[in-house]
């Protein structure tokens, strides 16, 4: 019984080892894969698109948002090493290519651009493990979206079709309910010249909207709902159809991807003055790789890259991006990138869980969970000799802050995952001092960064909203 026992470790050590070789990485190493049992994958059939991330502060869960053909997956990552499937929730249509994911709180928003019949759907993750329960499931807002991406409380939309046939290039909703947006506000009304979007990224109400090839153009959301246009780029180096975009924590550079035709460079630019915004520089993964989305965490931007997986690039200097890691969750094209399958491989990347760990969706090969560590630099985490504490940590609406030996000015600020800004005070330090920190409007449970610094200071806590 003993050596049988051993015998069936050692095969499932082998097996464990055998899946993580098939795999070229460098600074990126595999924790798992899980796939759907019941599809049958082949080398170029499409089962799966986009993923999304979901901490559970109040259990200390982490989940994976991740789409299929059929519907979407809620995937426990707790364990990196040993996903679990706790939901699923099947789209109106099946056999779809695009879905698309952002969370609000403990609510996520469901999005599909594939043909109608199809919907929007919404649906309430707080009583995971157990289940997800769907609050909104129809088209009656709209039927199909390409896009979506929450800021404040409000929830943008591109390239929405709404019945019987009304298109908007890209739609505000607030969320004030979150089971029952509202809209607020059509693109078209304000700018009917960007007749397309594909994507958009938001930070305190300035917009960044990939316009496909009609380039990047950034507008303001005011408080009388309308979009007040601030600046744009369309005229570039290895300009194509302009796709998806990421902002860095300070908001003087963005990042974004070119996606048609196929072996795009990279663009990093200088977004700190929005009427001159200025091309940094450009990078490749390798010649004839294609880029799809970036996300950045730190100084590093996360890309997925189609057919080259993961790609983490270090942009510390925009001027002089370096690779800093990258693992191939799509090994089928070997080092060629003549096929018509482009386009297969890694759809879309989540590095903002609070655990450290990589989500990256592939759409032939299933979810990875990875470790990133080496690859992505801590420049979220820097830490001096400063004493803090700060309690309670989880918090509800107030953290209190002890600082025993500071002196002089120092800024804090309170940040969510995608850089956002929620709380920001300049304090005179003066030895031992304690304040409170009170969110005067109620934020959404989940991860945020306190940064504190001033002279001679930096450091930078997580601290979690329950």
């Amino acid at each position: 019984m003993i050596k049988k026992a051993t015998f069936v470790l050692f095969l499932i050590l082998l097996s464990s080892i055998a899946l993580k070789a098939q795999y070229d990485s460098e600074n990126i190493s595999l924790y798992s894969v899980w796939k759907d049992s019941s599809i049958t994958h082949t080398a170029t059939a499409v089962n799966y698109n986009s993923v999304w991330g979901y901490f559970d502060a109040i259990k200390n869960k982490e989940y994976a948002i991740f789409g299929g053909n059929n519907g979407t997956y809620f995937v426990d990552v707790t364990n990196p090493s040993s996903p679990v499937l706790r939901d699923f929730v099947p789209g109106k249509r099946g056999d779809c290519i695009w879905r698309e994911y952002k969370n609000y709180g403990k609510y996520i928003y469901m999005i599909s651009d594939d043909t109608q019949p199809n919907s929007f759907q919404i649906a309430d993750m707080s009583f995971l493990p157990d289940s997800v329960h769907v609050v909104f499931d129809s088209d009656s807002i709209f039927a199909t979206a390409h896009t979506l991406f929450v800021d404040k409380n409000n929830l943008y939309c591109a390239n929405v079709n709404s019945l019987p046939s009304t298109y908007s290039s890209m739609s505000v909703y607030d969320l004030s309910d979150p089971e029952k947006p509202l809209l607020l506000r059509s693109l078209i009304t304000d700018d009917p010249d960007v007749a397309m979007v594909h994507d958009m990224f938001v930070r305190n109400d300035t917009v960044y909207v990939s316009a496909g090839f009609y380039g990047l153009h950034v507008y303001n959301f005011l408080p009388n709902n309308t979009l007040n246009k601030l600046g744009s780029i369309t005229s570039y180096p290895d300009a194509g159809y302009n796709h998806s975009s990421w902002l860095t924590e300070d908001g003087r550079t963005m990042v974004f991807c070119d996606e048609v035709p196929k072996n795009m460079a990279v663009k990093v630019i200088d977004v700190s003055d929005l009427s001159d915004i200025k091309v940094q520089s450009t990078f490749k993964s390798n010649e004839g790789a294609t880029a799809h989305n970036p996300y950045i965490i730190g100084n590093n931007v996360v890309i997925s890259y189609y057919e080259d997986g993961v790609q983490i690039f270090n942009i510390t200097d925009p001027q002089a991006p370096y690779k800093s890691g990258y693992f191939d969750t799509h090994p089928q094209n070997g080092n060629s990138y003549a096929s018509g399958n482009t386009y297969n491989g890694c759809w879309g990347a989540y590095p903002y869980l609070p655990s450290g760990i990589l989500l990256a969706s592939d759409r032939q090969n299933g979810l990875f969970i990875l470790n990133a560590e080496q690859a992505v630099s801590s420049s979220k985490t820097i830490t001096q000799n400063l004493d803090v504490t700060i309690a309670p940590n989880p918090f509800d609406n107030t953290i209190k802050v002890q600082l025993p030996n500071g002196n002089g000015n120092c800024i804090f600020s309170v940040y969510d995952l995608t850089g956002r800004t929620i709380y920001f005070k300049e304090v005179n330090l003066s030895g031992n001092t304690t304040f409170d920190i009170n969110f005067e409007n109620e934020i959404p449970s989940g991860i945020y960064f306190l940064k504190i610094k001033g002279e001679g200071i930096e450091k930078t806590e997580k601290i979690i909203k329950l």
